[in-house]
């Protein structure tokens, strides 16, 4: 079985030179939520407003905590708000990565949405993006005494660029640092700066196209 935590920390340390530029990007982004929730409302409705004004509250009063505190907030909220569906069920095609703006007016989503809006949410906060990664994995779970590796998608932040990353994920709400779950298997990471493949650096087109796809309509909302 492969070394994981150890594998972790080789995907960060893959691309810890292109993305040492970032460290001079502003902290906050500043989102415009009234923009947003006119967003929200054109396309959902009016029910999720209250939903978009508690997560308007928690970015906005939780700038001036530790990393730490920022992390369990962000992890906490949507794990408790946002309630697990698959793509299907919600958008009628069988793989979909969301905005945070559309997580949050379906008041659904599968793991990449929860990893996705979990990211932004991190970054609005001020957490440089070269401490955030997105992970695909493959999640280890046993059903009915049969072992499955299943796809699934992670959160993981590294404290330095060779920390032991803590994993922000729907399947298990505690803040666990990546050696510690022994159910999960590293296949690629990304992030605002690109998207590499194991211990390489070496990157897909198609998901990377799947990921430039998302990060242009949430530009469009508002997330820059």
């Amino acid at each position: 079985m492969p070394n994981r935590p150890l594998v972790f920390r080789q995907l960060i340390a893959a691309a810890v030179i292109v993305s040492l530029w970032l460290n001079g990007l502003p902290a906050a982004l500043g989102w415009d939520f009234e923009r947003l929730q006119q967003l929200l409302t054109s396309r959902f409705g009016q029910n999720q407003v209250s939903l978009l004004r508690e997560w308007q509250q928690l970015v906005g009063s939780g700038k001036g905590m530790s990393d730490n505190d920022k992390l369990k907030r962000v992890n906490d909220f949507f794990n408790q708000h946002i309630a697990f569906d698959d793509d299907m069920s919600i958008w009628g095609q069988s793989d979909y990565w969301a905005t945070p703006i559309e997580v949050i007016g379906q008041g659904r989503g599968d793991c990449e949405d929860y990893s996705i809006a979990k990211y932004y949410s991190l970054l609005e906060l001020g957490i440089p993006v070269n401490k955030l990664r997105l992970v695909y994995v493959k999640a280890v779970q046993s059903n009915q005494g049969t072992t499955l590796q299943v796809a699934h998608m992670v959160l993981a932040y590294y404290p330095t660029p060779t920390a032991d990353p803590i994993i922000l994920d729907n399947l298990n709400g505690n803040l666990v640092p990546a050696s510690k779950r022994n159910d999960l298997l590293p296949i690629f990471s990304f992030n605002g700066a690109g998207l590499w493949m194991g211990t390489g650096n070496t990157s897909s087109k198609s998901n990377l196209s799947r990921w430039q796809d998302l990060l242009a309509r949430a530009r469009a909302e508002g997330f820059q």
